[in-house]
């Protein structure tokens, strides 16, 4: 779901690295031009298979093309080791990992860096059935570098029980906090402390005001603007009013989902996972009194921040041709619908979020809103220097919220932070 932060130092190290990439194998200078047509078994390198269903996947490829393996190489559940031990078998050259999963916000880095196979010619993926969203976070400068697998967007959870409509603006969002006093339960958390989960909060909200964090070029800020404050400053405004508890300061994902199926909050953001949980939980005391709605912003829906993890391959490897072929398996009807009922993880094929049948299935009763969360939703900055950008996001907008800083000294400081990120 969301990428932590605790590999913040080696990632930003490995993003100052020369983008210049050395030979690998012969035949000429440019990895990116070397074994296009190699076909033979495969590595398929991605997080724990918690599920199981990736296995089923790869026997289902390896049935077909029994002279074409895969073979599933499982890292650690931790993002930050999932993002560094790419970053080491990149930086070796290693062929061993053919196919990798990407998290959305690592893909810039990666293809910064020259280590991703540029998508293009008769390695282009088909995008046009594909989620905009999605796609926009697997391109870099106007390249396709990855292929979307997974996604994700943010929702309000509320409860139906005690709100007769969801809030589909910051002031109504506010006006219904008064619902939550008079039940004597807070009334609104997302992901606030200071960690990856607070760069999607702060991101949303800018973005829902119309300000952005960097810019065209991924590198210079554009954070420092009255857009973004008034984005920022509903955050911080919140949190001073009461509307946000203190304790949320402390939420991540699981906190903040705990909080909610106890009852103990009328409004929370959180990613699709927690509709089952909160529906199936013994311990659930919201089961049957909640539903979920798109993110209020300003005047309307807001602006989700997209989550999921793209695929690509590595530039190294020497089987590329079947490493393509099994990225667009990945992508068909067939595999995008078992993720989602099998893994429950948001499909990146479009017309799946209008499926009747889908619909119909009441563990995915959230499915209808997430479509239209994605349909707003935008990435997290694509820059080459992620680490040291969110690093920056975070650290000034959590002093914003607390208070410890004003809204815009916490901009002004987040933008000359952003802008040195690159180290130079």
């Amino acid at each position: 779901m969301n990428t932590s932060t605790r590999r913040l130092a080696a990632a930003a190290a490995a993003a100052l690295i020369v983008l210049a990439v050395p030979a690998c194998g012969s035949g000429g200078d440019d990895p990116a031009a070397q074994n296009r047509t190699g076909r033979g078994p495969i590595t398929f390198v991605q997080g724990k298979d918690n599920t199981g269903d990736v296995k089923n996947i790869v026997a289902k490829w390896n049935t077909r093309h029994p002279d074409q393996p895969v073979t599933l190489k499982e890292q650690t559940d931790n993002a930050d080791q999932q993002h560094d031990d790419l970053v080491q078998h990149f930086k070796s050259q290693d062929a061993g990992y053919d196919v990798v999963t990407v998290d959305v916000v690592w893909t810039a880095e990666f293809a910064a860096q020259g280590w991703l196979q540029p998508l293009e010619g008769d390695f282009a993926i088909d995008t046009r059935d594909l989620l905009k969203a999605a796609v926009a976070a697997a391109t870099y400068q106007g390249k396709l570098y990855a292929a979307p697998a997974t996604s994700d967007g943010g929702m309000l959870y509320y409860r139906s029980d005690l709100v007769p409509k969801p809030p589909a603006t910051w002031d109504e969002l506010r006006a219904d906090c008064d619902i939550a006093k008079v039940h004597g339960m807070a009334c609104y958390a997302g992901q606030f402390a200071k960690y990856e989960g607070l760069t999607v909060n702060a991101a949303e909200a800018i973005h829902a005001a119309g300000g952005q964090i960097v810019g065209a070029d991924g590198k210079t800020a554009a954070v420092d603007s009255p857009e973004a404050k008034r984005g920022l400053g509903f955050l911080a405004d919140a949190y001073r009013r009461g509307d946000i508890p203190k304790e949320a300061v402390t939420y991540q994902e699981e906190q903040g989902r705990q909080a909610f199926e106890d009852g103990k909050l009328l409004f929370l953001r959180n990613w699709s996972y927690v509709y089952n949980l909160a529906t199936e939980d013994g311990a659930s005391k919201v089961k049957g009194k909640f539903a979920v709605a798109p993110e209020p912003g300003p005047t309307g829906i807001g602006t989700s921040t997209l989550g999921g993890h793209n695929l690509g391959v590595n530039v190294y490897s020497a089987h590329k041709a079947t490493a393509i072929d099994f990225m667009r398996f990945m992508e068909t009807p067939e595999i995008q619908r078992q993720v989602l009922v099998n893994e429950s993880n948001a499909p990146v094929l479009a017309s799946l979020y209008a499926d009747p049948q889908l619909l119909a299935d009441p563990k995915l009763g959230y499915l209808k809103t997430l479509g239209e969360s994605l349909n707003s939703a935008r990435s997290r900055p694509v820059t080459p220097f992620y680490p040291a950008v969110t690093k920056a996001i975070q650290d000034n907008a959590y002093a914003a919220i607390k208070g410890d800083k004003s809204v815009d000294q916490a901009l002004h400081d987040m933008q000359a932070a952003i802008n040195s990120a690159d180290g130079s």
